[in-house]
């Protein structure tokens, strides 16, 4: 028997459709083809897509008349660079409005979990809340191998169809490797800025790990409260030092983590929350301090950071960076740090002029993290903050 009833999704989509699908590590892999098949037999079928941390297989770009995302990640990359995808640029607290509006689809397709009150969301929330409460209709796989880790209500029943069931999970993501001595060093200095009783955002990758090891060394308790929330997570609170239960909008990790979340198949752990609550700037700059740590491609000699990509080649989206950035520049003795090596490749980090757009503009960066210092910026002028910065690329 086929894991999905390809005449059920076909009859949820009409010529012309605009159909959203759900991303994250849990996006409903499971309907990609027939999602491909529909859009060929129905013509002019648009599709709104989301982060997608690992290439689509299975999904057919072409299929479709026009297919943009508001987050590309790395798993898209290869399909903007190709001309089949679109990316619009959008800071993620933004996407809720365009999928309500103006990129407002005529249907969600999920991959959702049973709970005791019905089928939910499993290892993401993000946007996906903003199309289930503007009353769009949902097409749902059902993956019983999801963790439960979504706060919030289940899908709403009169408005969900399920058209397929499979047993598949969350996609790997491979633990980041291990942090080279340059963000072993940036790790330690940022740990450093932290106050007592913070609540952290890190970025996921070398310097996500090299952050929450200084954090495990210095042995104080500090509140997650992440876009992405990786298998780091587990190791603070297996070492007692999560202050209270973690805040993100995805999951993206290894079984390790989606085990922690699921709770080892209890009632399961709420911890993922839609993008109107993890990037609701109000609640991120309220207590407790928030240290927003993030990382860029490149930065310029004001401090304008660029997250997007270098000249020739597209490395991720807008996505929360200037979310977090913003908040924590509010955030009573909180701080929004960027925090990056002075090279990559054997190229310096700081260039003369960004390669794309500015993604987080330099008002919004307090902090600027090298293997070399730090600089502070707050209550410096412009020609103050350009020293300090020069500093640090030596």
């Amino acid at each position: 028997m086929p894991e999905i009833d390809s005449r059920a999704l076909a009859a949820l989509v009409r010529p012309g459709a605009r159909i959203a699908l759900a991303d994250g590590t849990g996006t409903p892999q499971a309907a990609f083809a027939a999602l491909g098949d529909v859009a060929r037999e129905r013509g002019g079928v648009r599709l709104v897509l989301g982060w997608m941390p690992a290439v689509p297989e299975g999904l057919d770009l072409a299929a479709f008349a026009d297919a943009r995302t508001v987050m590309p990640g790395w798993g898209l990359r290869a399909g903007v660079a190709g001309g089949l995808v679109r990316s619009v640029p959008a800071r993620l607290s933004a996407v809720p409005a365009l999928v309500a509006g103006p990129l407002r689809p005529d249907l969600l397709v999920v991959a959702a979990v049973p709970g005791p009150d019905g089928l939910s969301l499993g290892s993401e929330v993000s946007w996906v809340r903003a199309a289930v409460e503007a009353g769009v209709p949902i097409a749902a796989v059902v993956d019983d191998a999801l963790p439960r880790a979504a706060a919030g209500p289940p899908l709403p029943e009169a408005r969900t169809t399920v058209i397929g069931r499979v047993r598949r999970g969350p996609a790997v993501v491979p633990v980041a490797p291990e942090p080279s001595p340059e963000h072993r060093r940036i790790g330690e200095l940022v740990a450093g800025l932290l106050p007592d009783d913070a609540r952290v955002q890190w970025a996921p990758g070398q310097l996500g790990q090299a952050v929450v090891r200084a954090i495990l060394e210095r042995g104080r308790p500090v509140h997650a409260d992440s876009g992405l929330l990786g298998d780091p997570v587990v190791d603070l609170d297996e070492a007692g030092l999560l202050a209270s239960t973690p805040v993100a909008t995805y999951l993206v990790g290894t079984p390790r983590l989606y085990d922690w979340a699921d709770a080892q198949g209890r009632a399961g752990r709420p911890v993922v929350h839609g993008v109107e609550v993890t990037h609701d700037q109000a609640r991120l700059a309220a207590d407790p301090p928030l240290v927003a740590v993030n990382t860029a491609v490149e930065i310029d000699a004001d401090g304008q950071v660029n997250v997007e990509g270098t000249a020739s080649a597209l490395v991720g989206g807008i996505g929360g960076h200037p979310d977090y950035a913003a908040a924590a520049t509010r955030s009573g003795r909180g701080l929004s740090v960027v925090a990056l090596a002075s090279t990559h490749r054997g190229r310096p980090t700081m260039v003369e002029r960004l390669s794309r757009p500015v993604t987080t503009a330099s008002h919004d960066v307090d902090v600027v993290v090298t293997e070399h210092g730090t600089a502070d910026l707050r209550g410096l002028d412009r020609d103050e903050r350009r020293a300090a910065l020069a500093r640090l690329w030596v």
